[in-house]
């Protein structure tokens, strides 16, 4: 079943029905005056209600070929009086024609038909001596009349027809628009839930494949070393896991527990992975930026959330790709924006002394995850740079303070 006539009312007669009823209407209608024999030069016979058949069939094709019907009812009437049989009237035989042709569409035809068919008749009329108040000042108004009703009944139907058709059109357009709303929805929601994945859970495997390699190669040298890079390796798989189980329930059931929420004041918590990796890490947050005691938050959540994921990610490009031993993270206000930068020195020369020898450090990314810090500042209508520093290389984001609280 098409989705219009799923909309389409439920137990209405069919079309053809409809004019099947309208045709036996007319012919009866036109038989019975027919058969009341005033006036006319000849007796009606089997002609004359062959005729009124033929108008009322006419009815079954009306919707098809109005212009048509209402030609050759016109038509059949200046026959119909031609051949001198008893008076019909004027506007009843053209009745249903005239609205027929306005209920299609064609309104212009059935009010030149109407005035054609007025004009012939009060002419031959006149012509043939009948009397000019008669035809003109009693009879005339009541067929102008019935005409003028016939084409005005029409043209409401279909007037009606076109409102019915739009209001189906708009609830057809609501609906599909509800749809792409719901996918826009759901595909924003599944790249947020991504991003959020890829930053927090590929912060903690970078920091297990460092530190595994860190204990690697100092077991049987400096099993201190090692340990506190088992320690650091147990943390991190424990956090992945918590966030891992976190997005499960999320997907299974977004309703069911809200978001882990993150905040600024977590940002010294996340730069604990650079500096157990043999980095000097210095972090700088406006103090304006900080939820207050009273527990005020200067930044909306979804501002302050999309910084600690950029700091995060950023963070976690160091530990990957970096051969510096300093990082300076800034987070501040200037003006209505908030700017974070996290600048690393990315000197040559040999890696820090906590960091393996053996390992060297990976390519630059060019994946995921500059493409996810950059869609999280311009989601919220900001913007991201990366890339070679005077002394090393930097992240700075630039997010509009729009929607503080």
């Amino acid at each position: 079943m098409t989705e219009r006539a799923r909309l389409e009312p439920r137990g209405r007669i069919p079309a053809g029905a409809v004019d099947a009823l309208i045709g036996v209407g007319v012919a009866a209608v036109i038989s019975i005056v027919i058969s009341a024999g005033q006036g006319g030069r000849q007796q009606p016979d089997v002609v004359a209600y062959l005729w009124a058949a033929g108008l009322g069939a006419l009815m079954l094709v009306r919707r098809r070929h109005p212009l048509i019907v209402l030609a050759v009812s016109a038509l059949g009437l200046f026959a119909y009086y031609a051949a001198g049989y008893p008076a019909v009237g004027l506007a009843v035989p053209v009745a249903a024609a005239l609205c027929s042709a306005a209920e299609f569409g064609h309104l212009i035809a059935a009010v030149a038909t109407a005035a054609t068919v007025t004009v012939v008749s009060v002419a031959f009329r006149l012509l043939e001596g009948q009397s000019f108040s008669l035809v003109v000042g009693y009879e005339l108004v009541g067929h102008l009349a019935v005409m003028a009703g016939a084409i005005a009944f029409g043209d409401g139907l279909r007037a009606r027809r076109e409102l019915q058709a739009g209001a189906r059109r708009l609830a057809e357009l609501t609906a599909q628009q509800a749809r792409l709303d719901a996918e826009a929805h759901l595909h924003a929601e599944r790249l947020a839930i991504a991003r959020d994945l890829h930053d927090s859970v590929g912060h903690d495997a970078s920091v297990i494949s460092l530190h595994a390699e860190v204990a690697r190669e100092a077991v049987g040298r400096d099993d201190e070393a090692a340990r506190r890079a088992l320690e650091l390796i147990r943390s991190a798989a424990t956090a992945m896991l918590v966030e891992l189980r976190r997005t499960v329930t999320l997907l299974r059931n977004p309703g069911e527990r809200p978001r882990a929420v993150v905040s600024l004041e977590d940002l010294d918590e996340l730069t604990r992975s650079a500096t157990a990796a043999g980095f000097e890490v210095r972090t700088t947050v406006d103090p304006t930026l900080l939820p207050t005691a009273a527990g005020a938050r200067a930044l909306s959540s979804t501002t302050e959330a999309a910084v600690y994921r950029i700091v995060q990610e950023a963070i976690t490009n160091v530990v990957r790709h970096s051969t510096g031993s300093r990082v300076v993270v800034t987070v501040a206000r200037d003006g209505h924006e908030v700017v974070a930068e996290i600048r690393d020195d990315g000197t040559a020369g040999p890696p820090p002394a906590d960091r393996s020898p053996d390992r060297s450090p990976e390519p630059a990314a060019t994946g995921n995850g500059l493409r996810g810090m950059r869609e999280r500042a311009e989601a919220l209508g900001g913007r991201l740079t990366a890339g070679p520093a005077p002394d090393g290389f930097a992240v700075r984001a630039v997010l509009p303070l729009e929607g503080a609280a």
